[in-house]
C-alpha cells in the first residue's frame, strides 16, 4: 500500500507539472497584456517597459516557464542577491522571499530548499499564497456541506427506493436525478437565488448574497452567518445528489438479488440489519467513486456559482484574475485545485480498502 501511495504521489506531481505547462503556455498565447491591464491602455511607453522588466515579462517565454518551474520547486537555483541583517539574522535573499535553508552553493548560485513560491499578484501587489488561503477556506467549506448534503439526502433517497421498489418511488427517482443533471450550475444558481432570495425572501429569510462572516450595521465587527451558506451549498449539490440518488438506488437493488442477501435473510435478521449492515456497504462503493470525484469537480467548478452568489471563495478570485490578467494568481489557484484533486484520489483509494478488501492494493 505504501510503494502505491507513492506512486501515486509521483504521478500526481506529474500531472501538476503537466497542468502548470498546458497553463502557462496558454496564458501566453491568450492575446493581452498584463502590464497594460495595470497601468492603463495611456499609459506611458517607458513605465510599462520598467514594469515589464521588474516581473521578468521582457524575458522570453521559455525563460519565464524555467523561472516559474524554479519558484515552484522545493529544491530551486538562485543567485543570491546580497546579505542583508533583520532581527539579529543574516538572511539570503532572493527576489521578493527570504530563505535559511541553503543546501549548496554553486559558484555563485545557491542551492535553496524551500516551500513553493507562488509570487505576488500583479494588481493587488500581495502574495497569491495569502490571497489564496484567504479564499481557499471558503470554497472547501462550501464544497463540503454541498456534498454531505448531496450524500445523505441521495442517499437516503435512494435507499428508500431501493427497499420499497414501488412505482411512484421509481417515478419520483428519475423526476430527481433528471432535474439534478438537466440543470447546468449557472443557471441553477441565478434561479434558486432569484426564487429563494427575491421573491420568497420574506419566507426563507435568505439573501441573495452573502459570505461567511457578515458585518452587521452597528460596528460590532464580523459574526459568524451560516444561513448565507444554504442557497450556494444547495445549489452546488444539486448534480451530485442526482448522481448518489441513482448510484445508490442501483447499487442496492443489486446487492439485495445477492446470494448473501438471501442467507441473511434466511437467518433470521431483521430487514434494516440485512439493508444497513450487509448490502449498503457493498452498495457503496461505486457512490464512494462519484462521491470522490464530484467533490474534487466542485472544487474546481464552483466558479459560477460563487459569482452569483458573491461567496468569496477561489471562483470568485479566479475570475477576477482573469479579467485582469493576473497570471500567478491564475496558476496559483490551478496549483491549489490539482493539489486538492491528488490528495483526494489518494485518500479515496484508502476508503476502497476499507470498505471492500478485495481492492486493496499491498
Amino acid at each position: 500500500m505504501i510503494s502505491y501511495i507513492i506512486r501515486k504521489i509521483l504521478y500526481g506531481l506529474a500531472v501538476l507539472w503537466g497542468v502548470v505547462t498546458l497553463v502557462f503556455f496558454l496564458f501566453n498565447i491568450v492575446p493581452g497584456d498584463p502590464v497594460r491591464m495595470m497601468l492603463g491602455q495611456r499609459a506611458d511607453e517607458a513605465d510599462v517597459q520598467v514594469i515589464r522588466e521588474e516581473l521578468g515579462l521582457n524575458q522570453s517565454v521559455f525563460k519565464q516557464y524555467t523561472d516559474y518551474l524554479n519558484d515552484l520547486s522545493p529544491i530551486s537555483f538562485y543567485k543570491n542577491e546580497g546579505r542583508k541583517t533583520e532581527n539579529g539574522k543574516r538572511e539570503a535573499v532572493y527576489g521578493k522571499f527570504k530563505c535559511h535553508c541553503v543546501i549548496a552553493k554553486i559558484g555563485d548560485v545557491d542551492v535553496v530548499l524551500k516551500t513553493p513560491y507562488l509570487r505576488y499578484s500583479y494588481q493587488s501587489k500581495r502574495s497569491v499564497g495569502t490571497i489564496l488561503s484567504e479564499a481557499f477556506p471558503n470554497t472547501l467549506i462550501l464544497a463540503i456541506v454541498a456534498i454531505l448534503f448531496a450524500l445523505i439526502v441521495g442517499a437516503t433517497i435512494g435507499v428508500m427506493t431501493a427497499v420499497f421498489n414501488t412505482d411512484y418511488l421509481n417515478k419520483l427517482t428519475l423526476f430527481i436525478t433528471t432535474i439534478g443533471m438537466s440543470l447546468p450550475s449557472f443557471f441553477a444558481a441565478i434561479l434558486v437565488a432569484w426564487l429563494f432570495g427575491y421573491v420568497w425572501e420574506s419566507f426563507t429569510g435568505l439573501s441573495m448574497t452573502g459570505n461567511l462572516y457578515s458585518v452587521d450595521d452597528y460596528g460590532n465587527g464580523a459574526f459568524l452567518d451560516l444561513k448565507n451558506l444554504i442557497l450556494p451549498a444547495f445549489t452546488l449539490g444539486l448534480r451530485p445528489l442526482a448522481i448518489v440518488v441513482e448510484l445508490t438506488r442501483t447499487s442496492l437493488l443489486e446487492a439485495l438479488s445477492m446470494d448473501y442477501i438471501r442467507t441473511a435473510r434466511a437467518k433470521g435478521l431483521k430487514q434494516w440489519r440485512v439493508v444497513t449492515v450487509h448490502a449498503l456497504r457493498n452498495a457503496m462503493t461505486p457512490v464512494v467513486t462519484a462521491i470522490s470525484g464530484w467533490f474534487a469537480s466542485l472544487l474546481a467548478g464552483a466558479v459560477f456559482v460563487e459569482y452569483v452568489f458573491d461567496w468569496k471563495g477561489i471562483g470568485v478570485i479566479i475570475v477576477d484574475a482573469l479579467d485582469t490578467f493576473d497570471f500567478p494568481v491564475i496558476m496559483g489557484a490551478v496549483l491549489l485545485i490539482g493539489f486538492m484533486l491528488i490528495i483526494i484520489n489518494i485518500v479515496v483509494d484508502i476508503i476502497y480498502g476499507i470498505l471492500d478488501p478485495r481492492v486493496r492494493v499491498y
